[in-house]
């Protein structure tokens, strides 16, 4: 019943919004660029933690968030997924109940930190804060 009316109610836009990817020439140049020092420290005031990747000089940012319950885990989920396949670039995650952790890095740059995962962070941020709200 809750999919049945989330599908009419939001399906024209998901379904829009899922076909317009981003232009793959900025999409390549975002994944090329290395993250800037200063891009990063403005995520950890957020909350993001630089934690280093599983080989020598790789780096993911992490972030854990905490919701009201799983239903509401699951709709930031969502939108989160939504914005990940516009961008073409894909979270590493895991939910348990209320909880919700998230690891980024970009996989083609030799799992470093890329002003994609940035980009991805940045927009992770402002839907949590829409649900906050």
């Amino acid at each position: 019943m809750l999919a049945h009316v989330l599908s009419r109610q939001h399906g024209a836009r998901v379904l829009s919004s899922v076909t317009q990817r981003m232009s793959s020439t900025s999409n390549a140049a975002l994944r090329r660029q290395l993250a800037s020092p200063e891009s990063l420290e403005g995520l950890q005031q957020k909350g993001w933690i630089v934690a280093s990747g599983p080989g020598e000089g790789t780096q993911k940012l992490t972030r854990d968030y905490k919701f009201p319950n799983f239903i509401e885990a699951w709709g930031f989920m969502s939108r989160v997924a939504i914005w990940a396949e516009k961008l073409n670039h894909h979270p590493e995650w895991s939910n348990v109940y209320n909880r919700v952790s998230i690891a980024l890095t970009t996989h083609d740059e030799g799992n470093r930190l890329t002003a994609l995962d940035v980009k991805m962070a940045d927009r992770i941020e402002q839907l949590a804060g829409e649900q906050a709200s």
